[in-house]
C-alpha cells in the first residue's frame, strides 16, 4: 500500500507531504483544483515520460517520492533481490526531473534505470486514468482480463517462451539458408577454382627456384663452354704444362732458394697452400662440368611450369605462389562451410518443426483454459453489471483464431448488450456510463486476481449518476476492504463511501502564484465537502442534511 507521498516543485505543487491509510481513500476538489496533477506526479514513479515543463516556475528540478509498504509478492521480492535493493517491507521510490528533461530514478536511495523503476512500481500500484476506458476496445486488454480470470499465467509464460524459441530458431534458419543459398550460387565456380589450384600442386618458393633454373638452362651453352675452358686450363694437353705442374716447379725452386735466402721460406709455404687450393678448385670445376647437362627438354618443362604459375597469378590477381595457396585454402573452406551449413540447415529444420509443435501444443492448452473460463468470466461480469443497475445486460466473449504468437492463437472480442438483445462488439455499442461500469467490473475482478496492493481510479464513475453511482461507490468500497483504493470523483454518492477523504484545493501564495494543496478532511469537513458536491457553490442546509445522511455508516 501507498503510505506516504512527497512532491516538490511539480506544476502547481510547491511542497507536499502527506500520509495515507488503508482502505478506500476519496480525493475530491473543484474542477481545475489539481487532482490530476497529483495523479500525474505519481505517474512519474510509474515510468511516465519526464517533461521539463512540469517543473514549477523558478525551480531547477522537481521530485516525487513515495513510500510503499510491500506485501509478499514473489515477483517484486525477486526484482528487489536480483538488483540488491532490499528485501521488501518499506520501499521508497523517488524520481527527480531536471530542466534539461533528463530524470534520475532511485529505489531505497539506490540509483536505478527507468525500466527497473517501472517494473517495480507496476507491482505496487495500478493507475486507472480517465482515458483508460478506451482500453475496452483493445483486444490485448480484453485477452489479458480473461487470462487473469482463467489463472493461466504459467501457460502464458510457457507459450511466450515457446514462441520466443521458435522465432529465434526461424531467424537462425533464415540466416543459415541465406548463407547457404549464396554459397550454393557460387559453388560451381568455387569448385572449379579450388580444383584448378589444387591440381597445380602449388609449393611456396617454387616460382623463385624455377626462375633461377630457367635462367641457367637458357644460358646452358655459354655455361658449358666456359666450364670446359676452365677445365681445359687446369688440365691442358701434353704440349702445355698444367697450372699444378707450374706451381709445383715454383715450390721446388723456392725450396732451393731458402737455403741461401731464408725469407723465401714463407713464400714457399704460401705457394704450396695455393697449389692445394688451385687443385681443389680444378676438381670442383671438373665436377660441375661433368654434371652440367644442356637439356632442352628440361628447359621446355621449366618454361611450361613457369607459364602455368604466371597464368594462375594473373588470373587470380596474386603476386606470389603463397597467395595462390591461401586462395586455394579459402575456396576449400567455402566448400566445407557449404557442406556443414547443409547439415546445420537440416538440423534447424527439425528443431523449428519441434518448436512449432511445442507452440501449437501449449497454444491448444491455453485455448482450452480460456474456453473453460469464458463462461464463468462472462457471468461474473454480468453479475457486477446487474449490481450496477444494468439488469438486462448481456456480456460474452467471442473467440477467433490468429497466427500463433506469444499469447497463443486466440483473439477475443468482448460482446455487450445493455437491453438483453443479441450482443455486439462492446466498443461499438456501449455508452460512456456503461463503459465506466464495465471497466469498474473488470478492474475489480483483475485487482482481485493480480493481488495488486494499491489501485488508483481517476473518475471511473464518469457518465454515471443517481443510484447507479451509489452502487459504484459500494463496489469500490468493497474493493477497499481487501486493498488500498484511491478514487478521484465528482460524485457525492461515491465520496461518501470512503474510509478517508482528501480535498485538493487551489490558493494564492505570498508571491501571487497559484498553488495546489491537499488536506485530509475531518468528519465535519467531509460533511461540508459532500454538501458542496451535492449543491454546488452555495451550500444549503438541505445539502448539509443530505450529506450527513449519505455519510452515516
Amino acid at each position: 500500500m501507498l503510505k506516504a507521498l512527497s512532491v516538490r516543485n511539480y506544476v502547481l505543487i510547491d511542497s507536499l507531504e502527506i500520509d495515507f491509510p488503508e482502505g478506500l481513500i476519496i480525493i475530491t476538489g473543484q474542477t481545475g483544483a489539481g487532482k490530476s496533477i497529483i495523479l500525474g506526479a505519481l505517474s512519474l514513479l510509474m515510468g511516465a515520460k519526464a517533461d521539463a515543463e512540469a517543473i514549477a516556475g523558478g525551480a531547477e528540478t522537481c521530485s516525487v517520492e513515495a513510500e510503499f509498504e510491500t506485501v509478499g509478492d514473489p515477483e517484486l521480492l525477486s526484482l528487489l533481490e536480483e538488483n540488491d535493493l532490499g528485501e521488501g517491507g518499506s520501499l521508497i521510490l523517488r524520481r527527480v526531473v531536471s530542466r534539461s528533461g533528463r530524470s534520475r530514478a532511485f529505489v531505497n536511495d539506490c540509483p536505478v534505470n527507468l525500466p527497473l523503476l517501472t517494473a517495480i512500481s507496476s507491482r505496487l500500484v495500478d493507475i486507472h486514468s480517465q482515458h483508460q476506458n478506451l482500453l475496452l476496445a483493445d483486444r490485448r486488454f480484453q485477452l489479458s482480463a480473461l487470462d487473469l480470470y482463467a489463472g493461466d499465467g504459467e501457460l502464458l509464460e510457457s507459450c511466450s517462451k515457446a514462441h520466443s524459441d521458435l522465432v529465434g530458431l526461424r531467424s537462425e534458419l533464415s540466416e543459415v539458408s541465406g548463407r547457404l543459398a549464396s554459397l550454393n550460387a557460387e559453388r560451381d565456380y568455387n569448385e572449379a577454382v579450388f580444383h584448378r589450384l589444387d591440381g597445380a600442386s602449388l609449393r611456396d618458393g617454387e616460382l623463385e627456384e624455377l626462375e633461377a633454373e630457367q635462367e641457367r638452362l637458357a644460358n646452358a651453352e655459354d655455361i658449358k663452354e666456359n666450364l670446359c675452358a676452365l677445365e681445359q686450363f687446369f688440365s691442358p694437353g701434353d704440349d702445355m704444362p698444367s697450372p699444378d705442374a707450374g706451381l709445383r716447379n715454383c715450390v721446388q725452386i723456392l725450396s732451393r732458394l731458402s737455403r741461401f735466402l731464408p725469407e723465401t721460406g714463407p713464400l714457399q709455404e704460401r705457394l704450396a697452400s695455393a697449389r692445394i687450393e688451385v687443385a681443389d678448385i680444378a676438381g670442383e670445376i671438373s665436377t660441375l662440368n661433368s654434371h652440367f647437362d644442356v637439356s632442352m627438354d628440361r628447359l621446355q618443362a621449366v618454361e611450361e611450369r613457369l607459364s602455368t604459375l604466371y597464368g594462375l597469378l594473373k588470373t587470380y590477381s596474386c603476386r606470389t605462389v603463397a597467395e595462390l595457396i591461401a586462395l586455394k585454402d579459402k575456396y576449400s573452406e567455402a566448400l566445407f562451410d557449404s557442406d556443414s551449413l547443409e547439415l546445420r540447415k537440416e538440423a534447424l529444420e527439425k528443431e523449428v518443426a519441434a518448436a512449432a509443435a511445442r507452440l501449437d501444443g501449449v497454444s491448444a492448452k491455453l485455448h482450452a483454459a480460456r474456453q473453460r473460463a469464458a463462461g464463468p468470466f462472462s457471468e461474473a461480469v454480468m453479475d457486477s453489471l446487474r449490481f450496477l443497475e444494468l439488469e438486462r445486460a448481456v456480456f460474452s466473449v467471442d473467440f477467433s483464431e490468429v497466427p500463433a504468437g506469444p499469447s497463443g492463437t486466440d483473439s477475443v472480442r468482448f460482446l455487450f448488450s445493455a437491453d438483453g438483445r443479441a450482443p455486439a462488439e462492446l466498443s461499438k455499442c456501449a455508452s460512456g456510463g456503461e463503459l465506466s461500469r464495465i471497466m469498474l467490473s473488470l478492474k475489480a475482478m483483475m485487482a482481485r486476481y493480480t493481488e495488486m496492493p494499491t489501485l488508483f481510479f481517476d473518475e471511473i464513475d464518469s457518465g454515471v449518476s443517481g443510484s447507479a453511482a451509489d452502487r459504484m461507490g459500494s463496489m469500490i468500497c468493497d474493493m477497499g476492504r481487501h486493498m488500498q483504493v484511491f478514487a478521484i470523483t465528482h460524485l457525492p454518492q461515491v465520496a461518501a463511501k470512503g474510509d478517508a477523504h482528501y480535498l485538493v484545493s487551489k490558493s494564492g501564495d505570498a508571491a501571487g502564484r497559484t498553488v495546489s494543496s491537499i488536506t485530509r478532511l475531518d468528519a465535519e469537513g467531509r460533511v461540508m465537502e459532500v454538501a458542496r458536491m451535492l449543491s454546488g457553490t452555495v451550500v444549503t442546509d438541505a445539502a448539509v442534511a443530505n450529506a450527513r445522511a449519505l455519510l452515516e455508516p
